[in-house]
């Protein structure tokens, strides 16, 4: 019987103990025993499918792996200690000195450090594109090139690239197309449809929806996962079991969490759109976005982010923030709990500024992590504090 994808993340897991639980069991152990030479010799042969040390493998950490897996729509994966070390696993295990990357320019601050500063010590070149300028895309190509790494919706500026394009590109280029899916969450858009070859989050976000834990998970093309496991399995961002059996129950709720997160967040951002202390506001389901009709087409609905611009600029943002009385000013979005950031000065702060300008982190802009809470509840606080700005 053919089951949707909600159905199967809830009900993929590991197998019951002897003790029959309805609830997955949390595996917490370093290693795994054998019951005789010949098996251990086997396995570490790679003849079997046992675990050997959690390092490697762990069933708490496998069963979130598939689940994501599902949820996406790929063929394997591999789960890391946080989101960044997903994102630098995929680089460093598929590219090579002499290798070059096309990124888009517009993308979260320490995957620009990476790209920028750490790369090119192995020899690795980049250029980075506009994100919704796909004509600069072509003249980028070189004969080395190898990948094409997106975000969509970008962070900060939620920018919408066109995935059918982004996945004929790629194609056509013989590139390997990874896309950050962290923003949308797999239950919003599933970038492997329109011809991803990986995808990465972190699930330190909306997965685990809750602000607890850190985690990270890349999936894709089987060929290209086990190389990314190799080179895993000897460096070591292992994702602890503990961690991922959170995260794994976290699946559970992710469609419906999300549903209530793209609700709030549509409705605050249609009721602020004409504040007069705001430049602009951005939101993908928004009529007003100037790529609407892209979200609409790939994603099932906005996600839980918005963005606007100060008319004050950075003293108007920082006295947006300081009046706040509810949102939360912290490091991180996708909680329960609504989140206000400022990313020139925070998340984005280490690039230039003129790369901040390229990708239109300017002084006033605002991002605000609509979390669970009442939408009126979120929105009269902003409301708020904007009038104080």
């Amino acid at each position: 019987m053919s089951q949707h994808p909600q159905t199967k993340v809830i009900r993929t897991g590991v197998a019951r103990t002897n003790q029959m639980e309805h609830s997955s069991p949390l595996f917490l152990t370093s290693s795994f025993c054998f019951d005789n030479a010949e098996e251990m010799r086997a396995t570490f042969a790679d003849e079997t499918d046992n675990n050997i040390y959690s390092r490697f493998s762990n069933p708490s950490v496998k069963e979130f792996t598939d689940r994501v897996v599902v949820l996406e729509g790929a063929e394997e994966g591999y789960a890391t200690a946080s989101g960044m070390s997903a994102i630098f696993a995929s680089f460093m295990a598929l590219l090579k000195t002499g290798d070059h990357l096309i990124s888009c320019n517009a993308i979260f601050g320490s995957t620009h450090t990476i790209i920028t500063k750490f790369l090119s010590r192995y020899g690795i070149e980049y250029t980075y594109v506009p994100a919704t300028n796909t004509d600069d895309w072509e003249k980028a190509v070189r004969p080395n090139t190898k990948m094409l790494y997106l975000e969509t919706p970008t962070n900060p500026g939620l920018d919408i690239i066109d995935l059918e394009f982004a996945g004929k590109f790629a194609k056509k280029h013989h590139l390997i197309l990874n896309v950050d899916n962290c923003f949308a969450t797999p239950v919003c858009q599933r970038p492997i449809d329109f011809g991803a070859d990986l995808v990465v989050h972190s699930a330190t976000k909306w997965m685990d929806g809750q602000g607890r834990m850190l985690g990270g998970v890349v999936v894709g093309k089987s060929e290209l996962i086990h190389d990314i496991y190799l080179f895993c399995r000897s460096t070591g961002p292992a994702l602890s079991p503990f961690n991922a059996w959170v995260l794994s129950k976290s699946l559970e709720t992710l469609d419906v969490r999300m549903e209530r997160h793209a609700s709030n967040a549509l409705h605050i951002a249609k009721s602020l759109e004409s504040h007069p202390g705001i430049s602009w506001l951005k939101y993908p389901y928004l009529k007003s976005h100037p790529q609407h009709n892209i979200a609409v087409k790939q994603m099932k609905n906005g996600g839980g982010i918005v963005c606007f611009e100060l008319k004050g600029g950075l003293e108007a943002g920082r006295n947006f923030l300081n009046n706040l009385k509810m949102l939360s000013l912290t490091a991180n979005l996708g909680d329960t709990k609504s989140i206000a950031s400022h990313p020139a000065s925070t998340t984005h702060a280490k690039l230039s500024e003129k790369e901040r300008q390229d990708v239109n982190i300017t002084p006033g802009l605002i991002r605000i992590s609509v979390g669970l809470e009442h939408a009126d509840d979120v929105l009269a606080d902003i409301k708020q504090a904007l009038d104080k700005a």
